[in-house]
């Protein structure tokens, strides 16, 4: 058994870091953007006086990213040739992911907001399997290119990982569907066009069909962006939301009638495993950084490396970060190969994981650096505070760890037991 990553893909992780040094690194350096990046990184990026949500300068200087990655063929890598990607599986965009969050901060990769050189796409994943032909026509394009951006409206008030419990309810009128309800945390909202809506149409609560998701016109009369959520890692763009006799029509109607929750899972799949190997690059950022600064200062006239209490707890790391990317880089291989239903507990083991990894790697890396790394001229404060939310969002470690045990006691999944 081969454990050696492909030749082809080594030759093309040369080509991207030869991209991003020659397009890239000098867009961060020229007009003083390294202020997006550097100890006025939250300032920078940040419009406190617009509720806390992006500057519209950090934004534009995202789009000029993405649009130079995308003239070079390299944002699209992970899509569909018939979408104008480059066709990379799930097992090439982790080894991307890991590689790319291992350079640590800069506009290469910025996974606050998930801007990066090759990007990461989950509704464009969702429109290509459950989207019409007139969606697909309408949106995939411009959600490409930026003039559309679809925010994504699951989370309520009362209700998060529960997602069957959810209360915001669609009932027909004639042709049209009627939407009354609420959303918590409700992604992409301060610029996006358009929401994915999940919504009761059928069923109970707790049951997990009759749930239906509807892609929803911002502009629509009822449609409300009420305040955005000052989050640990600012800035946010996640928006309560509330939707008063929002009336759209049939065509909105996003997958099958009854079957929105089928659409939730493929964004999540998308995203957890890709997730998890940023978790496990950021991680392994965090532990070179620490060795380099323990080998480099003297302290009672040794180097911290020389140090047990040093030593060990960044072995620690170094092991687990060595294990859990044996595990993200398996699991992304068969995900090419299986159904995502008889590998959904690995796809949750690597992501709860992975972000306890890069969290726990980001605290040693702040203790290690000790004053200096409490500071926010040090990356690490950054990374903690990203990545801790991932211990949250998209399923609570809690979930991925019942999903697992579901899986693992015949509850659910292939092995489901009478």
């Amino acid at each position: 058994m081969d454990f050696s990553l492909p030749s082809e893909l080594v030759e093309l992780l040369g080509e991207l870091d030869a991209f991003i040094e020659s397009e890239i690194v000098p867009l961060q350096q020229q007009d003083d953007n390294e202020r997006f990046f550097d100890h006025r990184r939250e300032y920078a990026r940040t419009d406190f006086e617009a509720g806390g949500t992006p500057r519209p300068e950090w934004e534009d200087l995202l789009r000029e990213m993405a649009r130079r990655a995308d003239a070079a063929g390299w944002l699209r890598y992970g899509l569909p040739e018939e979408v104008g990607g480059g066709g990379g599986g799930n097992f090439e965009m982790a080894v991307i992911r890991e590689h790319l969050a291992a350079k640590g901060l800069g506009l290469h990769n910025d996974l606050q907001n998930e801007a990066s050189v090759v990007g990461n796409f989950p509704v464009v994943h969702m429109m290509l399997e459950f989207g019409t032909a007139a969606q697909r026509q309408e949106f995939l394009e411009p959600m490409l290119t930026g003039r559309a951006r679809i925010g994504f409206g699951l989370t309520e008030p009362d209700h998060g990982s529960d997602a069957t419990w959810l209360e915001t309810t669609a009932v027909r009128d004639g042709d049209d569907w009627i939407i009354n309800g609420g959303k918590r945390f409700n992604s992409g909202m301060h610029s996006a066009t358009h929401d994915v809506v999940f919504a009761r149409t059928s069923g109970e609560p707790g049951q997990a069909r009759g749930i239906t998701a509807f892609i929803v016109p911002t502009d629509t009369p009822g449609f409300s962006v009420d305040f955005h959520w000052w989050t640990f890692n600012m800035p946010t763009d996640h928006a309560e939301v509330s939707l008063r006799d929002v009336r759209v029509p049939s065509s909105a109607m996003f997958g099958e009638e009854g079957a929105g929750l089928e659409l939730a899972q493929c964004f999540v799949h998308e995203n957890r495993i890709r997730q998890a190997a940023s978790g496990v690059g950021a991680a392994q950022f965090c532990i070179d950084r620490s060795v380099e600064y323990a080998r480099q200062r003297v302290t009672f006239g040794q180097p911290l490396a020389r140090r047990q209490a040093i030593q060990w707890p960044l072995v620690e790391l170094q092991t687990e970060a060595e294990m859990v990317r044996g595990l993200v880089r398996k699991t992304a291989w068969e995900m090419d190969r299986r159904p995502n239903f008889e590998i959904s507990d690995k796809v949750s083991m690597c992501n709860y994981r992975a972000n306890r990894l890069v969290c726990d790697a980001a605290d040693r890396a702040i203790q290690v650096h000790g004053g200096l790394g409490y500071t926010r001229h040090a990356p690490f404060e950054h990374i903690y505070r990203h990545h801790r939310r991932y211990r949250i969002t998209e399923g609570a470690e809690e979930v991925q760890i019942r999903k697992v045990a579901a899986y693992l006691f015949g509850f659910a999944g292939p092995g489901k037991r009478p």
